[in-house]
C-alpha cells in the first residue's frame, strides 16, 4: 500500500494566496467548509458533490465512493454547524449547547464507514458509502478528539481575524496559528515592523 499523503488543507488567503492549513483532527477539518452565524458566506457545502469533494481532500485515505444525497448533504451542514458551536464552547471551558451535543451525538451512533481489506492486502472503504457513513465518522472523530488526551489543546488560531480551529499535538504544546506559512507569518512580519518603528 502507498504510503499516506501528508494531512491538512489547502486553503487561500483573502489575496488568494495558498497555504497549508492542518487541523490535526477530521472533524476540525470540516469547520473549513463554512460554519454558522457569521462564517455562513464562507459555505462551499451547497451539493452532495461538494461534500464528496471535501471528504477528497481531507485526511480520510484512501477517499471513500461515497454515494451522498440531497438530505445527507443538507444534514453535513447542520452537523458541522453543531460541532463549530460545539468546539468553541470547549475552547472556552464552556458548557455545550444541549440540542448541538445531542445532533453531534446522535450522528455519531450511526454506523460509521467500514474499512475492509483487499485481495491485495491493501485498506479500503467498503462501497459504495452514504453520506450518512460519512458523517457518522466524522461525529465519532469528534467525540474521541474532545473526550481524549488532547482534548485540553483543541486551540483557536492566535490571530485576532482567524477563526480556524485546530489541535495542538506538537510535543511541546506552544502551537498559537493555524499555519506558520500564514497567520504565524503575518504575525513575524507585523512584530518586525513594530520593532523597526519602536527603533526609529
Amino acid at each position: 500500500m502507498n504510503a499516506p499523503a501528508a494531512t491538512g488543507l489547502t486553503l487561500y488567503s483573502r489575496s488568494g494566496a495558498a497555504y497549508r492549513f492542518d487541523p490535526g483532527a477530521l472533524c476540525l477539518e470540516l469547520l473549513t467548509t463554512g460554519g454558522p452565524g457569521p462564517y455562513r458566506r464562507y459555505e462551499v457545502l451547497h451539493e452532495p458533490t461538494d461534500l464528496a469533494d471535501w471528504a477528497a481532500r481531507s485526511r480520510l485515505t484512501p477517499t471513500p465512493l461515497l454515494d451522498i444525497s440531497a438530505a445527507e448533504a443538507a444534514e453535513a451542514r447542520r452537523l458541522r454547524d453543531a460541532l463549530f458551536r460545539v468546539v468553541v464552547t470547549h475552547t472556552r471551558g464552556e458548557p455545550h449547547p444541549p440540542d448541538d451535543l445531542e445532533l453531534l451525538n446522535a450522528a455519531a451512533a450511526r454506523p460509521p464507514l467500514a474499512p475492509v481489506l483487499t485481495p491485495a492486502g491493501d485498506r479500503q472503504w467498503a462501497a459504495p458509502s452514504s453520506g450518512a457513513q460519512l458523517l457518522a465518522t466524522v461525529a465519532r472523530d469528534a467525540v474521541e478528539l474532545l473526550t481524549g488526551p488532547f482534548a485540553h489543546r483543541v486551540r483557536t488560531c492566535a490571530a485576532g481575524n482567524c477563526q480556524l480551529m485546530f489541535v495542538d499535538t506538537s510535543r511541546p504544546g506552544r502551537r498559537r496559528w493555524c499555519s506558520m506559512e500564514h497567520c504565524g507569518n503575518l504575525h513575524k512580519v507585523q512584530a518586525a515592523r513594530a520593532r523597526r518603528s519602536a527603533e526609529r
